[in-house]
This record gives structure tokens, C-alpha cells and sequence, in this order.
């Protein structure tokens, strides 16, 4: 059953059988905390895009897309043709490049921070980037109808994630808050099967995807 941010809240109170005021109060964390789970534990392609910026001649840095999970990879656009950058540790850049003065076409990129990649050498000249991330879709919490990808075919990993969250925060009894939490694990297993394995193939090149039988 796909889930509404209406039926998810009602859902969660319903399993565990509370309605007291500052309870309810933090269903919406509870929801939020469950997708992020989801999100930084199953690449799913549904959740990949592509975004194009510019990097500036003489500044070293390049913003990330507000919407930015993670990379997937970062390309400089030059004479019409892409030239792909190697990710690596600040450091790496830092060492390949000691002076920020330095400049020339980017060859590097690392995180600087959680807006901002590091490029080295500096850029040369006002190039075009084109970043391909996973991103952070829009919460069902704030969506404008309800709804959300996740709510809708990941239905399970968005309710047990809640009550993980929720059983958490009212401090219940472990063996139930263990049942929610391996029914959480179960459901992103499933998850990670459809994303980082059916998602990645097809038939007429592999067989299907299989799990060892016990």
C-alpha cells in the first residue's frame, strides 16, 4: 500500500498507540529521519541527476546543487568536449596544487565542504561543469500533494524507518523496537536490490539478480 504523509503519520500512531501531544508533534522528524536512512544507505536511479555550472577563472571552488546528496561524477566542458575530473582527498589537492594561484583546466575535485567541491589546478578561464549526483528529493513531509517516490513504492522502508524512529523516541520495549528495526533492514535489503542490482542490468546481457539460499 503506498503510503500519503497523511496515512504514514496515521500509521505510525496506529502501531504504536500514541497520540500524546509531544508525540505527534515530531511525527514529521520522525518521517524525515526515516528517508534520509533511506536515502545515504540505497543508490536508487531514480534519485540521479545531471546539473550544469560554472567555475570561475581564479576561485578555486565550485557550489554544489542545493538539492546535492552525492557525486557520481564531474566534468569541465572544453571546446565542446568533456573532460572528466578525478575525485580525491583535499589533501591530494592541496598537494598538487600548494598555490591556489596556480591555474589551468581542472583535473581534480574534492568536497570542500557540504556546499562547496575544491578543483585544482584553480581554473583558467570561466569553464562550464557538469555535475551527474544523487540528490535529495523533495520530503513527503513538504511535498506539495502528499505524496513522494518513496512513499509510493518503497512503502515499507518509509514505515518501519519511521517507527525505528518513533518506538526511539518513546523509549520502548527493545524486543519490539528490534522486530521494527530488522523489518527496516529487510525492507531496504530489497531496496538496494532494485537499485544497485535490477536498476544496473538488463537480461539479455546478464541473468537475473540472485541471493544465496540458506
Amino acid at each position: 500500500m503506498a503510503y500519503t504523509f497523511t496515512t504514514l503519520k496515521t500509521a505510525i500512531q496506529d502501531y504504536v498507540q500514541s497520540t500524546e501531544t509531544t508525540f505527534t508533534s515530531q511525527l514529521s522528524r520522525f518521517i524525515i529521519n526515516a528517508e534520509e536512512r533511506i536515502l545515504k544507505e540505497c543508490q536508487l536511479d531514480v534519485f540521479r541527476k545531471s546539473s550544469q555550472g560554472s567555475a570561475s577563472s581564479g576561485t578555486q571552488y565550485l557550489a554544489k546543487p542545493t538539492d546535492f546528496l552525492s557525486q557520481n561524477s564531474l566534468s569541465v566542458i572544453v571546446s565542446s568536449s568533456k573532460q572528466f575530473l578525478l575525485y580525491k582527498q583535499v589533501t591530494l589537492l592541496q598537494d598538487y596544487t600548494p598555490n591556489p594561484t596556480t591555474t589551468g583546466t581542472p583535473k581534480y575535485y574534492a568536497d570542500w565542504d557540504n556546499d562547496t567541491f575544491l578543483l585544482a589546478p584553480t581554473p583558467d578561464d570561466n569553464y562550464t561543469m557538469e555535475l551527474h549526483y544523487f540528490y535529495r528529493p523533495t520530503s513527503i513531509t513538504a511535498s506539495g500533494d502528499g505524496t513522494s517516490w518513496l512513499g509510493t513504492n518503497a512503502e515499507l522502508a518509509m514505515l518501519y524507518g519511521s517507527l525505528v524512529e518513533a518506538y526511539t523516541f518513546l523509549k520502548g520495549e527493545q524486543d519490539l523496537l528490534g522486530l521494527y528495526n530488522t523489518r527496516f533492514q529487510e525492507s531496504l535489503q530489497w531496496l538496494k536490490n532494485l537499485g544497485e542490482g535490477l536498476q544496473t542490468r538488463d537480461q539479455y546481457l546478464y541473468d537475473r539478480v540472485r541471493r544465496d539460499v540458506a
